[in-house]
């Protein structure tokens, strides 16, 4: 029997082989540490540990859900809110309007009241201020639209005040938002007020005041809001503002003074520069570049200023619209090479900008200004350009988007007038641009297929050339046979330059030649034709397809070169 020396002696082995082998375990399982059958078994049960003691828990699991009153308190005030600063200033609107129709108070006392209100709204957010910043900066924004409506009734309904001094209160009414703004610090306010400010003419619409009147009071706000987003730092506020200042002005104007397009146009003209002066001001200013969302909320805007611009010269001046349309597109152009000189590279900006420039180039420079007869060459002409203009700069990256889908669409439209040969009667050496077309094809071809970025478009390009070759021969030659005959050079030389270069893709390309010449004998020359012409077409036909079958079959045989 072992004496009690030898168990003490017995457990501290055993004690220090457990803890030789607990580091191993907690390196390799963290969680749960385990050990060794062997170790286990000499191992008392006591000391075996519990499984709960052995299970970690992720503390991210057990963090506490939002409670739903949190997720949902803030919109659901936010829309109570809104709407009943609208309900006021709703209020307020149809109260003066029907004071004025129904003669209930005087001039004087009418706007006094209106202002009262509006000071009131004013007052009781500044009081609220303190409980609830947000939600109390409702009231405020909308009793400064009831001043401004106030002052406009007040110079151009009733004439109590002048030009001078509705301008020296459309001013303080400017710096009051200003203030108030970046008191409450809150964006919706400067969204409600820019909702509000340019309704005012819609709400009372028996204030009609002219055409000038109008185009000083859209301005003015205009600047307001372009520079209460370039304080704020968020473009949501010029860009609002922007919608609704060119559309509506544009539907006032039309329904008041239509004739007067002058004045019109030299509202878009402030428009343009206050609001471009306002985009550019604050990327400059806050180091800000537009992203691709801000981006893509202004191509909208330029496309409306764009059309309603357009509409309205050609209407009065058609000989002057389109040169207007490429100046504005050459002054949005110094812009951004001025705001990329500054911040550097403006990719989002820069896709703008494209975008804007093609669709000018595309309605203003080539369907107004490019004389009909001269736009298949000048196509023509525009593909070596584009080529030696992608080499020297970073190949297809280098011509932006709305430039690529710009340049296929006006070659798709020539392309076609090329190839059927229609209205190329007034055309200069029209019989030549099939053949011309499709050697500019051809080229095109042996280039992409060199690039890799252009290597998927290289095949497209090799059949349109093929196609604007066939129609080429039909309009140099005369006869059938003569036609038939060069198609089937055509096809036969496909296959000898695919032989020798070991182009694959060309050889193959030719089987569209050979199906077209066959089906054109087949169905269109045998019929009504003179038996010597028969013979002829069939033997060049038989020919043909005999050799290409004989060189189609050692090009097969070739390996696909890159």
């Amino acid at each position: 029997m072992k004496t009690l020396e030898e168990r003490l002696a017995q457990v501290e082995a055993r004690l220090e082989r457990i803890e030789r082998l607990l580091p191993a375990a907690q390196a390799a399982e963290p969680a749960v540490a385990e050990i060794p059958a062997a170790a286990a078994q000499e191992m008392p049960p006591v000391y075996a540990p519990p499984a709960a003691a052995r299970r970690v828990v992720d503390p991210q699991f057990n963090a506490p859900a939002p409670k739903p009153s949190e997720r949902s308190e803030i919109p659901v005030t936010q829309i109570l809110g809104w709407t009943g600063a609208t309900a006021l200033v709703l209020a307020v609107a149809y109260l003066i309007r029907l004071a004025l129709d129904s003669g209930w108070l005087t001039p004087e006392r009418q706007l006094g009241l209106a202002v009262l209100s509006g000071l009131g709204l004013i007052g009781a957010g500044l009081k609220l201020r303190s409980a609830d910043k947000q939600y109390a900066s409702l009231l405020p924004a909308g009793g400064l639209v009831v001043l401004f409506l106030a002052i406009y009734g007040a110079h151009l309904y009733y004439h109590l005040i002048g030009v001078p001094f509705a301008a020296g209160a459309v001013f303080v009414t400017c710096l009051a938002a200003l203030w108030l703004g970046r008191l409450f610090e809150s964006e919706l306010y400067a969204l409600f007020a820019v909702v509000g400010s340019y309704s005012a003419p819609f709400l009372l619409h028996a204030l009609a005041g002219s055409v000038v009147d109008l185009v000083v009071y859209f301005s003015a706000w205009s600047v307001l809001f372009c520079v209460y987003s370039v304080w704020i730092g968020q473009r949501r506020t010029y860009l609002l503002a922007a919608y609704l200042a060119l559309l509506g002005f544009h539907a006032l104007w039309n329904a008041m003074a239509p004739t007067e397009w002058g004045a019109a146009f030299a509202f878009q003209v402030l428009q343009f520069a206050i609001f471009l002066g306002g985009a550019l001001v604050f990327s400059v200013r806050h180091q800000r570049p537009m992203s691709s969302e801000e981006a893509l909320a202004h191509l909208p805007l330029l496309l409306i200023f764009y059309a309603l611009q357009y509409w309205l010269l050609h209407r009065h001046v058609p000989a002057f619209a389109p040169w207007i349309a490429l100046g504005s597109m050459g002054v949005l152009l110094l812009a951004h090479l001025a705001a990329r000189h500054v911040l550097g590279a403006l990719p989002a900006s820069t896709m703008l900008v494209s975008a804007y420039a093609a669709l000018v180039v595309f309605h203003a420079g080539y369907m107004e200004l490019l004389p009909d007869a001269f736009a298949p060459w000048v196509v023509l002409l525009l593909l070596p350009a584009l080529a030696v203009y992608m080499r020297r700069r970073d190949g297809l990256a280098s011509v932006a988007w709305p430039f690529r889908v710009l340049i296929g669409i006006v070659f798709l439209l020539n392309y076609e007038r090329v190839v059927i040969g229609a209205g190329m009667g007034d055309v200069p050496a029209h019989d030549l641009l099939a053949l011309l077309y499709a050697a500019a094809l051809y080229a095109a071809y042996a280039l992409m297929r060199r690039t890799p970025a252009l290597a998927d478009f290289a095949t497209v390009a090799l059949y349109v050339g093929h196609v604007a070759m066939m129609s080429a021969a039909v309009q140099i030659f005369d006869g059938r046979l003569a036609v038939s005959l060069a198609w089937g050079v055509v096809a036969l030389a496909c296959l000898a330059l695919a032989f020798r270069s070991g182009d694959k893709q060309l050889g193959k390309s030719s089987l569209l030649i050979f199906a077209a010449s066959a089906a054109k004998v087949m169905l269109f020359d045998l019929s009504n034709a003179a038996p010597l012409v028969r013979i002829g077409l069939l033997l060049v036909l038989g020919v043909t397809l005999y050799a290409g079958g004989w060189m189609y079959k050692k090009v097969d045989q070739l390996d696909a070169r890159p």
